[in-house]
């Protein structure tokens, strides 16, 4: 529960502090005093998304701090999981600055909203008006439902897994998708792929192909040149039989100086040097005999070689290695995706036919709790004034899986005897929407376990002896659970245990907004004036008496 609410500036309230007790609190106050700055303020330590305008002008940074009770609550794993000091008396606490900068903490330590949130929402509910206009949503009728029977937690698992179904099925279209785009480019990806490996790239080194071919294709001007190297060093006077003769000369004189004899050395060396060339020539001449069909293989092994490297666009035996290394792994994958496929399928099926028995299975559970639901429904229905009320769950079994299961959902309504139920969003009036909503959540805050629930105005469109049957029905509420209730109905308030009232004033030239809890004079004196207004009869008082003695 709710033990406290500071505010500080936050709109028009400079700072206060509001204590909450136990049990069934009203809070009252005319139009625009500044109820819903509370609410809003609420809404702020629950994790809702900030808005920067409420800061007050005279401030930077406005302040909401809530001390919550959550004695008993089982919330030490949540506190341990997200490394929070765990005290039974939790302080939460949300900032925001005229900057644009929000932050959250829970007990000091700062928090994602996303974690306050998750903790807030375990404890505190608020009841707006537009939440009424759920009722004629099918999600939340069966939502409610669900919870009412008993089958929430089980329709949680199915939804977790109904998910992971849809997320399997999304893949297979992708692969499908993939499949659909590989098979476009299998033929052409699987020639080319051919054509790569009739190259035997692996095997055959096509620059020594291609120094082969240009060696063959200039072998008379390659054998010209041999031959006159031949010619200069072995003919008559040719450079090998003048060096003889100078090593001649020079072997006659190396006695007589020492440079003689190194000169006649280096010129033994330019005579072996000029031999072994003319024998490397005249070898490299006698290789020079080509086969001229091997000749026309190489070409055409080189041509196409280099046409698939132009085609591809390519500079190298290795990049179309590469290449084909590619579009090999492509094929691979295109089977695997194939593989894949079919597994999926299979898979789906399996997973489809578990769906089909599990929402078959919810879809009976919700039927066999239906009637009792109903009755209940129909006793607090009463309750508020609403005796002849008929409001039925149709259940319907579809052919088509959905993240409910199978069952469809129509809340059909009826306010008077021998009328038959409608359509709740085509029957209903806002005052009987609100005492319908009442009674669920009264119903419904049986099954669910929270320690606050606040209504915002849940008694709009309704007066007289039903906003005193709605009083007592919240008081009785707040017998199990801290009930907080914003109304401008005497009825209502008077049924307060705690009884908060909301005023605005000028002080100083400047509105501000006063939270005050007022006493027991005081709530008579407020309960008289909401049934008379400013002008407070005896009559008034009496009958505020009578009603919060009630």
């Amino acid at each position: 529960m709710i033990s406290s609410l500071r505010i500080e500036n936050f709109a028009l309230i400079d700072e206060v502090t509001i204590r909450f007790d136990k049990g069934f609190t009203v809070i009252t106050g005319e139009t625009g005093s500044g109820k819903s700055i509370l609410l809003n303020a609420l809404n702020l330590v629950l994790g809702e998304r900030a808005n920067y305008s409420v800061i007050a002008k005279h401030s930077d940074k406005s302040i909401v701090e809530a001390e919550i009770d959550i004695t008993g609550f089982g919330l030490n794993v949540f506190f341990q999981e997200n490394e929070l000091d765990y005290f039974d008396q939790t302080i939460v606490r949300r900032e925001i600055t005229n900057k644009g900068r929000s932050r959250a903490f829970i007990n000091d330590t700062p928090v994602q909203l996303n974690v306050l949130k998750a903790f807030s929402s375990q404890l505190i509910h608020i009841h707006s008006q537009y939440n009424t206009l759920e009722l004629k949503d099918i999600d939340f009728q069966l939502k409610i439902l669900d919870l009412l029977a008993g089958v929430l937690p089980e329709k949680e698992k199915f939804g977790s897994a109904y998910n992971d179904f849809v997320t399997l099925k999304k893949e297979l279209f992708s692969l499908q998708t993939l499949s659909n785009e590989n098979q476009k480019n299998k033929d052409y990806n699987l020639f080319q792929l051919n054509e790569l490996k009739s190259l035997n790239l692996n095997e055959v080194n096509f620059e020594l192909l291609i120094s082969e071919l240009k060696k063959g294709e200039n072998a008379e001007e390659i054998r010209a040149a041999f031959s006159d190297v031949l010619s200069i060093l072995n003919s008559n006077m040719g450079m090998i039989e003048q060096i003889g003769q100078v090593q001649s000369i020079l072997s006659k004189k190396v006695d007589l100086d020492e440079s003689i004899g190194e000169l006649a050395r280096r010129f033994d060396s330019i005579s072996i040097e000029l031999n072994d060339l003319s024998e490397e020539a005249e070898s490299k001449l006698q290789d020079l005999n080509f086969d001229p069909r091997k000749l026309e293989e190489i070409i055409v092994k080189v041509d196409t070689y280099q046409r698939i490297l132009q085609k591809h666009r390519l500079n190298s035996q290795e990049e179309l290695i590469e290449l084909m290394s590619s579009l090999s792994d492509l094929s691979s994958s295109n089977e695997n995706v194939e593989t894949k496929i079919e597994q999926l399928k299979a898979d789906l099926l399996k997973k489809e036919k578990s769906l089909f028995e599990k929402a078959n299975q919810l879809h009976q559970k919700r039927l066999s709790a239906k009637a009792k639901i109903e009755k209940d429904i129909e006793k607090a229905l009463a309750e508020l004034k609403l005796e002849n009320t008929i409001l039925n769950f149709k259940l319907t079994k579809s052919d088509k899986l959905t993240i409910s299961g199978v069952s469809e959902l129509e809340l059909l309504f009826s306010p008077n005897q021998g009328i038959e139920p409608v359509p709740v969003h085509q029957a209903a009036s806002g005052g009987e929407l609100s005492r319908v909503m009442l009674a669920l959540q009264n119903l419904m805050s049986s099954k669910i376990k929270l320690r606050t629930m606040l209504f915002d105005e849940i008694d709009t469109g309704v007066s007289g002896d039903v906003a005193q049957k709605m009083g007592a029905t919240l008081k009785k509420m707040g017998k199990e659970m801290q009930v907080i209730a914003i109304t401008h109905l005497p009825q209502v308030a008077a049924k307060g245990a705690q009884h908060i009232k909301v005023t605005k004033e000028i002080v100083n030239g400047v509105t501000q907004t006063s939270v005050i809890e007022l006493s027991e004079g005081e709530r008579i004196e407020e309960t008289a004036r909401l049934m008379s207004g400013d002008i407070i009869t005896s009559s008034a008082i009496e009958n505020a008496k009578v009603l919060m003695q009630e």
